[in-house]
């Protein structure tokens, strides 16, 4: 593998961008079944399944079937879900990633380069609820392919978009990490970032999966 570099996003990216994304985030999948599973509800319901089960069978057999189908069936729906938020996310900032991150409204997309391929991607753009246009940035769509992982890739791509926001006049860069995101947690905190506050995500499944998200903050020295 030879060096990378860091440059702009051009259209004829667009492919290799939203596939390196939705690779990337497939992978937390399997993370989060499992964090499902621990749930005391969860666990709650499976052991009454299997005690119930138990009771009314004369032997394990069948509570053991049951509960393998259950855990099949919950994964099923799980991997389900997780592919719909991948599939929504394609759909709309990735889906045109030029007008999404359009500098003349604030944004940026920058992709890092290896080997004649994209490998790694991040995006800035004004955050929502941010205060005055561009005061503050959201930082979104880091990935990097899992190959060319450890090379400083993920790093470069941060230092890149909060040097736009540096250049920008900006205040901060905000973005929002998923619990299972423990390896990115632990690389925005080594560059500086700060945790600012964690929430449980306002829906049913979030509450069901107790399905947290942290925001972290990186303040600008000399921003607007």
């Amino acid at each position: 593998m030879g060096e990378f570099r860091i440059r702009p996003y051009r259209e004829e990216d667009r492919d290799a961008v939203r596939e390196v994304f939705a690779t990337g985030m497939s992978e937390y999948a399997p993370a989060l079944c499992l964090h499902v599973l621990r749930q005391p509800w969860v666990l709650l319901l499976l052991g009454c399944t299997f005690g119930l089960l138990l009771a009314s069978a004369r032997s394990l057999l069948l509570p053991l079937l049951a509960l393998t189908l259950l855990l099949a069936l919950a994964r099923h729906l799980l991997g389900w879900a997780w592919s719909s938020y991948i599939d929504r996310c394609l759909g709309d900032d990735l889906g045109d990633i030029a007008a999404a991150y359009a500098e003349s409204s604030g944004g940026r997309f920058w992709v890092a380069e290896a080997d004649e391929r994209v490998v790694g991607t991040v995006g800035v753009r004004p955050a929502q609820g941010g205060g005055s246009v561009g005061e503050v940035l959201a930082l979104k769509r880091m990935a990097v392919r899992k190959d060319y992982r450890g090379r400083g890739i993920a790093s470069a791509l941060a230092r890149t978009a909060l040097g736009f926001a540096r250049r920008r006049g900006c205040r901060a860069v905000v973005l929002n990490t998923l619990m299972v995101q423990r390896e990115a947690q632990g690389l925005y905190e080594r560059l500086g970032f700060r945790r600012d506050r964690r929430y449980l995500l306002p829906t049913l499944y979030g509450r069901l999966a107790n399905c947290t998200i942290t925001t972290y903050r990186y303040d600008l020295e000399g921003g607007s």
